[in-house]
């Protein structure tokens, strides 16, 4: 599921560099921050080493997704394809840092800080590298989307359904609720 998240965000990151004007040295560094950050942090929580140091698929998948992004030539206002493939990730980051936490000892509360600091690290990250008003701090319901999912994972995973079904159902719960906001417009109150 890493691996799957890892590509997502490593798009998105692209992405967002390339509408930046980066260059491509720009756009590789700034996917591999988006995609690898919150693994690795989780990891390092966990007092594991990052898997990407152990795995070439992870950079393999970066690299395939800014030769993506580079052959074509896409520089058009972020639309719809990159906010699903956004919340693609962010689910199954979410749920693989949920589960991987739990898996390696981490108490319910302690996985649901790890799994939604995996999906929301690198995109903060990216967001603040690229000089862009990071969308986690002030725009949308992402953190709240991961957190009740992440929730609803936790929860879920304590009854007798299978394991790939608790994944499925979290992780939808991350994308329609961050749909629905996005739609809807609904965002965290400010301080005023």
């Amino acid at each position: 599921m890493d691996l799957i998240a890892t590509f997502a965000f490593a798009l998105v990151g692209a992405r967002i560099a390339a509408d930046r004007r980066m260059d491509y040295a720009g756009i590789l560094l700034i996917a591999s921050v988006a995609s690898l950050t919150g693994g690795t942090l989780r990891n390092l929580f966990l007092g594991e080493r990052p898997i990407w140091l152990q795995e070439p698929w992870y950079f393999l998948s970066i690299l395939i997704a800014v030769g993506i992004t580079i052959a074509l030539k896409i520089r058009k206002p972020v639309g719809k394809v990159v906010l699903a493939l956004d919340s693609l990730g962010l689910a199954v980051a979410t749920v693989s840092g949920v589960q991987y936490s739990l898996d390696n000892g981490a108490p319910s509360y302690a996985a649901l800080i790890l799994g939604v600091l995996t999906a929301v690290a690198g995109g903060l990250l990216r967001d603040v590298l690229c000089q862009v008003e990071p969308i986690l701090l002030h725009r949308e319901t992402i953190g709240t989307s991961c957190s009740l999912g992440a929730v609803v994972y936790i929860f879920l995973e304590s009854t007798a359904l299978p394991n790939a079904a608790v994944a499925l159902i979290a992780g939808l719960v991350i994308v329609l609720f961050r749909s629905l906001s996005i739609k809807q417009g609904w965002n965290l109150p400010k301080v005023r």
